[in-house]
């Protein structure tokens, strides 16, 4: 073999290398892309920090939020949502040092851990009369008591006294696990008595994507409040 050949040989492969890095540089390019769309428009992962939602969402679950149900007229009495935090329910996030995992992050390729944002359940909707019955403990909807399958395990519905009607515009939010919950009874005396604006709210839980074990619905349930009446 000349030397011309040789050389010749050298510069294919270093040809293919170099047009293969190339097609993964830009595969990885589509992937970002693709991932930061579906992040800013459609769904968006969570990390579960907190045992309020047990056993419904466990610590350290990955959940996929849809971005696309965060209006008033596309949620409802049952629906466990994400909403971000304007009323100071949270101590002041620290932010992640690790630079990398913020940039995956921020591109929808990692599970947000942001604490300034907030997992609960629609209990009341705009116009509800919420309450408790003083004997049974129930969550008491516009005169209807409720049973909640999804509290936790020797949970009551509220060890907490509450009565209240739901503005226009806001939401009455309770955690499944209600004696480990710092929800909407905990902050009766905040800004915003204990409601949460729907325009915070930053779309509907659909599923558990990790650990694979527990893979499947995020949690929200209608069932209970069928019988419900309209305020």
């Amino acid at each position: 073999m000349t030397a011309e050949h040789a050389g010749s040989r050298r510069r294919k492969r270093s040809g293919g290398f170099l047009r293969g890095m190339r097609e993964i540089l830009i595969i990885l390019a589509i992937a970002i892309v693709v991932s930061f769309v579906i992040r800013t428009f459609f769904f968006r992962a969570f990390l579960i920090p907190s045992g309020s939602m047990e056993n419904t969402l466990q610590v350290n679950d990955r959940i996929f939020v849809n971005l696309m149900i965060d209006s008033e007229d596309q949620l409802k009495r049952g629906d466990v949502v994400v909403f971000e935090d304007h009323q100071g329910w949270l101590p002041p996030a620290e932010s992640d040092p690790n630079p990398f995992l913020q940039a995956l992050e921020f591109v929808g390729l990692y599970p947000s851990t942001s604490e300034q944002h907030l997992v609960k359940r629609i209990i009341g909707m705009p116009g509800d009369h919420v309450t408790v019955d003083d004997q049974t403990q129930q969550v008491v909807i516009n005169g209807e008591a409720i049973d909640e399958p999804y509290l936790a395990p020797g949970s009551a519905a509220s060890d907490i006294d509450f009565d209240v009607t739901v503005p226009e515009g806001q939401l009455w939010v309770l955690g499944d696990h209600r004696d480990a919950s710092g929800d909407s009874r905990a902050h009766m005396d905040g800004p915003n008595d204990g409601f949460v604006n729907i325009d915070h709210v930053v779309g509907r839980a659909e599923v558990v994507a990790w650990p694979l074990d527990r893979w499947g619905p995020a949690g929200s349930a209608d069932e209970p409040f069928e019988e419900v009446p309209e305020p």
